[in-house]
């Protein structure tokens, strides 16, 4: 499929994009404040359908919820706020909810796996996570990770909600809760809710980068016999952590040292491909190979 450009209309530098979940749309962030949604369609056609304001400062990042919770779309700020967008017409956006527990840059949003509900995490500059999960009254519950980085949290990403090993389709399976985060201290952190709150479960934490990490993205496992978490730094590394079953260490591998910041690490739908996103201006996609060595199949331009 060759790559196709998109006009974002933007004034300013693009922080992130998300592809909704039938590929046809496309939410982007920016320091311009604003977010745009663009439709896309395979003859390599690009429409601009609207503009979102709402937030006062950079959007660092937009995630869309599945579908079955509607057409909804989470954004996050410097402003210190993480907004929920709702389209209830065609190509028409209300706010629906503003949510204002940080106290600082909103760095990160991640919805969870739709068998947990609808559930968004949230990483601050404050040094917290959030998690706030949608009632069926329409009001909102929201468990704090306090302090999780204290010096700032820069990225959070879910666990897939079936454990290792689970196998597909083998009859109800207890949802696992398990968040992983990146941040200021250059560690990566995995955390669980058990019996309402969130607890550490790795120890110590996980540190091979010597600089801030930026991203951390936790792979699909479609019943694989392990968890894997891909984590990227300032320091120009990218990182495998993978653990088997609970209760193991987790083990960490470097990628690859890319020599430039690393900002942005994304894995496929099947969890085989790890697309890396660094400071050179380049996304390189990389493959484990039978021997268990990662190697760079392809560059983007």
């Amino acid at each position: 499929m060759p790559a196709q450009k998109i006009e974002t209309g933007h004034t300013d530098t693009v922080h992130d994009v998300c592809m909704d979940y039938y590929g046809k749309r496309v939410a982007s962030a920016s320091s311009d404040s604003t977010i745009k949604i663009i439709g896309v369609t395979n003859n390599s056609t690009s429409q601009h359908l609207t503009t979102l304001t709402g937030h006062n400062g950079p959007v660092w990042q937009v995630a869309w919820a599945h579908p079955k919770f509607g057409s909804l779309l989470a954004s996050c700020s410097y402003d210190a706020t993480i907004i929920l967008w709702k389209e209830t017409n065609p190509n028409e956006w209300t706010q629906v909810h503003t949510f204002t527990d940080h106290k600082s840059s909103v760095n990160s949003i991640a919805w969870a796996p739709h068998e947990l509900g609808l559930c968004l995490a949230c990483g601050s500059s404050d040094g917290n996570i959030t998690v706030h999960t949608a009632r069926s009254d329409g009001g909102w519950d929201t468990t704090r990770i306090d302090q999780a980085h204290p010096v700032g949290v820069t990225s959070v990403s879910w666990a897939p909600s079936m454990a290792p090993g689970a196998l597909v389709g083998s009859g109800s399976f207890e949802p696992v809760q398990k968040l992983a985060s990146g941040g200021c201290d250059n560690t990566v952190k995995v955390w669980k809710l058990s019996n309402g709150g969130w607890r550490m479960d790795c120890f110590p934490a996980l540190q091979m980068h010597t600089d801030w990490v930026r991203g951390v993205a936790w792979a699909p496992n479609l019943g694989l016999p392990k968890s894997t978490i891909a984590s990227c730094s300032e320091d120009g590394t990218v990182v495998i952590w993978t653990v088997g079953k609970e209760g193991d260490n987790w083990n960490g591998k470097v990628l690859f040292d890319f020599k430039v910041p690393v900002w942005r690490v994304t894995w496929s739908l099947t969890g085989n491909l790890l697309a890396v996103a660094a400071g050179d201006n380049n996304v390189t996609m990389w493959k484990e190979a039978v021997d268990g060595e990662w190697q760079q199949v392809t560059t983007v331009d």
